[in-house]
This record gives C-alpha cells, structure tokens and sequence, in this order.
C-alpha cells in the first residue's frame, strides 16, 4: 500500500487532502483510481491514516478516512545524527539509510577536515533536496514522521547542541576498547535524546575531539578497521536501533 505525507491542516474530520507533487504521483505515476486504498500520515505523530481515494482532481486528491492505526513504527528514543559534511552525493545516501534506521534527526556539521563548503545558495538548494530525500525514504520505510534535516552547523555549535542530551557519542579511530562501546551502547534506554556524531573523510581533528570530551561526549571504537564516513554512521545506528528494538 502506497504511503503519502499532508500537514497536519489537511485533516479534516473524517476527509483527509492530498497536494503538492503527491497528487502528479498519484495520477500520473502510480496510475490510482478512486476507490484505492492509501495510508497517510502527519509527519509527526505516530498515526496513520488509512483512507479510501474518492476523487483526483488536477491541484488534490480527496480521501475517505477508513480507521486510524495507532500502531507506533518508531523507536522510543530520538536518536540525532551529527553528519560531518562528506563529499560528492555520499549525504544523500547517508540521509537515505539513517532515515530506514529510525534517525531523528540529521545536523549537517561543517568541521574542520570537511572538504565541503556551502554559502548561503548552495545550503538551502541542498537543504530542498536533502529534505525530500528523507521525506521519500520515509515513505519507503514505513515511518510516521519525517525526520527534519537541518541547517549546516558548526562544529561548536554542534557540541553545544549535543552537550544537552542523554548520551552522545563520537567514534574516532584512536579509541580502543571496544568493551567500552558495547557498554555504552547496552545501556541506552527508551525515552532519551541520543547524539551521534560522524566525521567526514578526513574524520575529526584532534582538537574537535577533545572539545568533544570536554563537553561530555564520548570517544568510542568501531572495530579494528577504518570506516568510510557513510559506512560508519549506518553502523553506529544499526547498533542503536537493535539496542532499543530490543
């Protein structure tokens, strides 16, 4: 069953609107015809809508709201990826995989070895595109909400905003007990904001470590061998999401 996303003002008792580029795939792509099911969601409650289409009109498409699937598909812990900015298209793919993970968030983080740099234009037209690409995973994946990708932060700024949170994490290649990190990992629990930070290709400088530190985030070990940027935050949230499916 296909899955679409509305605002919140589009619900209305029981008729539920769809517009935007969701009425062209609905008509166009997907071929649907009224009397087809849809799921729906707000994008930030753990509801879902599941309607009937009754008519598709040129500019929306008007749904018969069936039931509502109280059925909570995310993980009971806000988990926010702090991505240093990597080259070429690799944060789409990054924001692609930690969307079907269960991510809370993406923050974009310009550090110091970051080869990437974006002024004002370039961010926001990134930004457009990074935020659709987690809507369409959202949708793929199944989930009720549509995680948020940011604006580009600093590194400090990044720090600052993780310093608030339950448990924050930042693999670095010089950390060596991995017991440490199956430790860490063991014991998060539901109900907690998790921060999670990657670095680009070049990983963190030395100095963004021990800022890390300094505000509490810890230095943990991913193995014996060296992760590319995108492959290590896909794993560090796949150990995250089977802590707290568990």
């Amino acid at each position: 069953m296909h899955q679409f996303f509305v605002d919140p003002t589009q619900i209305r008792e029981n008729i539920i609107t769809i517009t935007g580029k969701d009425v062209k795939q609905i008509k166009n792509v997907l071929r649907m015809r009224a009397g087809e099911e849809v799921a729906i969601s707000d994008g930030i409650t753990a509801k879902e809508y599941r309607c009937v289409i009754e008519t598709i009109d040129t500019d929306c498409v008007i749904c018969q709201l069936i039931f509502i699937k109280e059925a909570d598909l995310e993980l009971p812990s806000k988990v926010y990826l702090f991505q240093g900015l990597p080259k070429a298209d690799k944060m789409e793919l990054i924001i692609q995989k930690a969307v079907e993970l269960g991510v809370y968030e993406i923050i974009p983080v310009a550090s110091a070895r970051a080869v990437v740099k974006l002024d004002e234009k370039k961010e926001q037209t990134k930004l457009a595109r990074w935020q659709g690409i987690a809507e369409a995973a959202a949708k793929q994946s199944k989930r009720r909400i549509i995680p948020v990708v940011s604006s580009v932060l600093t590194f400090e700024a990044a720090v600052a905003v993780a310093s608030q949170m339950d448990v924050k994490i930042i693999p670095y290649e010089m950390a060596g007990d991995m017991e440490k990190t199956k430790q860490l990992i063991g014991s998060i629990g539901v109900n907690q904001e998790i921060a999670v930070f990657i670095g680009p290709e070049g990983g963190f400088a030395e100095n963004e470590i021990g800022d890390a530190m300094a505000a509490g985030i810890i230095p943990v070990t991913m193995g014996k061998r060296i992760l590319r940027t995108e492959t290590a935050g896909m794993t560090m949230l796949g150990w995250i999401m089977y802590q707290l499916e568990g």
